[in-house]
């Protein structure tokens, strides 16, 4: 490879990096990228070491990424005292704790195919505990949704003998909990 290759592999490096430390602070990750971090730091470490090696356009070249990256690095540094010392908060949405502290939401069934009120109410609520505990919600199909809770619901009723099920969603050890019992 050569050392042109190299300098916009590394471009590329410092550019993810930006990436990934946003996705670390903004809570789509649960730790930092060190290693991508690492990797950058070393691949700078090797070229400044022998700078005869590079033309003087490359020494510039290297030169502006390793301006770029020390502004984000020292923002990234501040960023992480911060958060570690619990100075800032970060939009990770609730903690756990908070999350598992909340009451589950509760919704009476009869016929979910004419009470269409309680399963968009039942579905915006799994969906919201979902997003707590940062699970993904593209799988979900409202249609699909109203189906299972119509068959659910005749399932429970037949094998219980109840007329009415209730459904109740709630976030228990960081996990979503959706569960069907007879209502009363």
């Amino acid at each position: 490879m050569t050392v042109d290759e190299e300098l916009s592999k590394l471009e590329d490096s410092i550019r993810r990096l930006k990436i990934e430390f946003e996705a670390y602070f903004n809570g789509g990750k649960p730790r930092p990228p060190n290693d991508l971090l690492y990797g950058v730091e070393q691949a700078f470490k090797r070229y400044s070491n022998d700078p005869s090696k590079l033309s003087f356009a490359q020494r510039f070249r290297l030169n502006q990424l390793l301006q770029r990256y020390a502004v984000h690095n020292e923002l990234w540094r501040k960023k992480l005292r911060n958060k570690e010392e619990g100075r800032t908060t970060f939009p990770r949405g609730h903690s756990r704790e908070e999350a598992s502290r909340e009451s589950p939401t509760r919704v009476v069934c009869s016929d979910p195919d004419h009470e269409q009120g309680q399963v968009d109410q039942l579905l915006k609520a799994l969906i919201k505990a979902k997003h707590r505990v940062g699970e993904s919600t593209k799988e979900i199909d409202p249609a699909k949704f109203q189906k299972f809770l119509s068959d659910k619901t005749s399932q429970i009723k037949q094998k219980l003998g109840c007329d009415k099920v209730q459904y109740s969603v709630a976030v228990e050890d960081g996990k979503v909990k959706f569960t069907a019992v007879k209502a009363d």
